[in-house]
């Protein structure tokens, strides 16, 4: 099948040569549905409502039309995007970044909760043209006033359906109603609820509807699995599973260019057989290094994207995700490498808490099932190595020339009176050299639990130093906590604000990288200095105690000290 010319799609809905500049090199070939039904209806000034699921190219839908018609001289927000999540929003960012490489002068601003608030008042002293952000902290913003929306000329809601379903509903309305008249508007969501009709009526002027419907589909005979750990676990995680897994050849894949080389070099640093390839490469170079793959000469390519579109070597039995990505599109297109010519392959992504998201936009959109899997214990590598250790031996006892070594070790066996076992031991060693056969031991530690298994039984309370004098409410708690620690709504009990500080009740067992990052959050700009709550002072009576539950633990130690033990 001949190749798609890149821009060949995209050309056609009107954007200028910058952005088709940057879309070739970001390796989009076709418009996806929604890019290609709400681009030119967004260039032509139209307001949107568009039906679609997380994953199928929306932020690039509205990003690029409003970065064509924004204006970089002007130092005031001219869009604003509001999006459920710290996470998403930063995502969002990105985007714009990513897509206005060749505009010159587009500043964009992230704007959510738990993050201070100096960072975000300078930037917007200095002058941006893009925020986007989560409501509470845009009304905290506004509230504040220092936030001017008066020459807002594009405004998009992303994710509106679940910006509802976390309790946005009126914050969404309330920004809605500080935007100036005459501004645009789309609106994207994958479901259409009342209260989300209820919005686009009386928020957006004459919206022309676009609906994205189908699932996109992954190759049957494909294997689909996912580790759930912290990012800088990753490379010890790729690590293990290059040791575990029985792969003929790998491809890596890695979002930016810049992270290709720095993980090969780790790779080979361990002793892997690496390359990597971006969009920067040569041609040439790139047919030299996928020549090495498909001939045996390499196993492990790291690669972007771009650089992988086209590739088809049978030999690929696995593909990682090192970098889940952010579209359904590209995910179906990474693990489209492995499973070729009717063989069977495997696809393994390595998913951090922030990006859950993710993973269920992908098993929604291609209704394909991940299997999550535990990062490979020292002990499981430790017995892949003793059994590669025995396969080596036996090849070894096979050759026809171990005569003549049999000869050299029985002269020093019966000069230096050695038993033949402790020959072998040291010959062993001496070829081992500084690298230790086995891993140590690994310390003992937490393992990651899906949110889905967490029951309402297993709830307790934790203590924040944020109460009523700070003006704090319950959303804003819930979203603070859900965005820096990646927690679900169903990790949340009962929440009660008092003075001085709050009550909220959590897993009892929360995993070690989503304890550290709840200990960085703040609140109303003030640290939450979150603990396990011990009930008033002296009564070591706990808030909230749940009768017959894990609720009971009020035992005086602290969260933090029983995670290390």
């Amino acid at each position: 099948m001949p190749e798609t010319t890149p821009d060949s799609g995209f050309a056609g809905l009107g954007l200028d040569e910058r952005l088709l500049r940057t879309v070739r090199e970001l390796g989009y070939e076709d418009p996806t549905g929604i890019q290609s039904a709400t681009i030119p209806l967004l260039l032509a000034g139209r307001d949107v409502v568009g039906l679609a699921q997380t994953g199928t190219g929306k932020t690039a839908a509205f990003a690029l039309p409003i970065l064509q018609r924004l204006n970089p001289k002007a130092k005031t927000p001219q869009a604003l995007v509001l999006a459920p999540t710290r996470e998403l929003a930063l995502q969002v960012c990105e985007a714009f970044e990513s897509y206005a490489a060749h505009l010159g002068g587009v500043h964009v601003l992230p704007v959510y909760g738990g993050q201070g608030y100096g960072v975000q008042l300078s930037a917007l002293a200095r002058g941006v043209q893009v925020v986007v952000g989560t409501p509470g902290r845009i009304i905290d913003h506004l509230d504040r006033g220092t936030l001017d929306l008066d020459k807002l000329r594009f405004v998009v809601l992303d994710e509106a359906d679940e910006m509802l379903n976390m309790g946005f509903a009126e914050d969404v309305e309330s920004i809605l109603s500080r935007t100036p008249a005459g501004r645009q508007v789309a609106l994207f969501s994958a479901t259409m609820p009342p209260q989300i009709r209820k919005l686009a009526k009386g928020y957006l002027d004459d919206p022309a509807e676009v609906v994205v419907a189908g699932k996109t589909r992954t190759a049957p005979n494909v294997t689909h699995r996912y580790l759930l750990l912290g990012h800088q676990q990753k490379v010890e995680a790729l690590t293990r599973l290059l040791e575990i897994e029985n792969f003929e050849a790998m491809i890596v894949f890695v979002r930016t260019k810049n992270e290709t080389e720095t993980l090969a070099e780790k790779l080979r640093a361990r002793g892997f057989s690496a390359a990597a390839i971006s969009g920067d490469i040569v041609q040439a170079q790139r047919e030299r290094t996928i020549g090495q793959l498909r001939d045996g000469k390499l196993d492990i390519l790291v690669a972007t994207d771009v650089a992988a579109r086209g590739l088809d070597v049978d030999r690929v039995s696995h593909v990682v995700n090192f970098d889940i990505p952010t579209d359904v599109e590209s995910y179906v297109h990474r693990v489209g490498r492995t499973g070729r010519a009717g063989r069977s392959g495997d696809a393994i992504s390595l998913v951090t808490p922030r990006e859950r998201r993710l993973l269920v936009a992908i098993e929604r959109s291609t209704g394909q099932r991940l299997s999550q899997v535990q990062m490979p214990s020292a002990e499981d590598v430790n017995a892949t190595r003793l059994t590669r250790f025995d396969d080596e031996i036996t090849a070894a006892l096979a050759s026809d020339r171990l005569d003549f070594f049999r000869d050299v070790i029985s002269h020093y066996v019966t000069e230096f009176d050695v038993p033949e076992v402790d020959v072998a031991a040291a010959l062993a060693l001496q070829l081992q050299g500084a690298e230790p056969l086995l891993l140590e031991p690994d310390a003992a530690v937490e393992p990651e639990r899906s949110g889905s298994s967490r029951g309402r039984n297993d709830l307790v309370p934790y203590r924040l130093a944020v109460g009523k004098q700070d003006r704090v409410l319950p959303r804003q708690i819930v979203g603070a906590l859900a965005n820096e620690g990646g927690l679900r709504r169903e990790d949340f009990g009962r929440i009660t604000i008092r003075p001085t500080f709050s009550l909220v009740e959590l897993p009892a067992q929360i995993p070690a990288q989503t304890w550290a990052a709840l200990r960085s959050v703040r609140i109303a700009g003030r640290p939450i200095d979150i603990e396990l709550d011990k009930g008033p002072k002296g009564s070591g009576k706990p808030f909230g105690k749940r009768k017959g539950g894990p609720g009971a633990r009020a035992d005086g130690v602290k969260h933090d000290k029983r995670r290390k033990s």
